[in-house]
């Protein structure tokens, strides 16, 4: 049987991690061009250098608490997302769970001021709700 509230929460858990991981990011990289200056210089084009410069950012990216703390929030939901599916049917579990993520990374990034319309995207996270519920809902006898 399904753990419906498990399959939920994590959806939830995603996204609203995911829309603080977006803001997370856009500080992350507000701080590296205040410390870089306004250009980024033209890497290296040696696998080498293109690997050190992008093992560097994502430190540098981990290093900013509003991106690695959401991002270590997603990631443990995620190994709970796994173990939460042993004992769930995946055809309805990886559904409901991507769908409440949807819904829920639309809210959270409402809640944080990202521009959107917000009535589309109130009557989208309603029909998303909506459909989930149908979904989960027992069938009647």
């Amino acid at each position: 049987m399904m753990s419906i509230p498990s399959v939920v929460s994590i959806g939830i858990i995603w996204g609203v991690t995911n829309a603080f991981i977006k803001r997370g990011a856009d500080i992350s990289e507000r701080q590296k061009k205040m410390r870089m200056g306004k250009e980024v210089k033209e890497i290296n084009r040696s696998l080498l250098a293109y690997l050190h410069f992008h093992l560097q950012e994502w430190i540098f990216m981990l290093t900013v608490w509003q991106y690695s703390l959401p991002f270590l929030l997603n990631l443990s939901a995620s190994a709970l997302f796994f173990i939460t599916l042993s004992d769930s049917p995946i055809t309805l579990a990886v559904p409901v769970t991507n769908a409440i993520t949807f819904a829920a990374t639309a809210a959270t990034g409402m809640a944080l001021g990202e521009k959107m319309n917000v009535m589309r995207t109130f009557l989208g996270i309603i029909l998303i709700v909506g459909g989930v519920w149908i979904s989960i809902s027992p069938p009647e006898m």
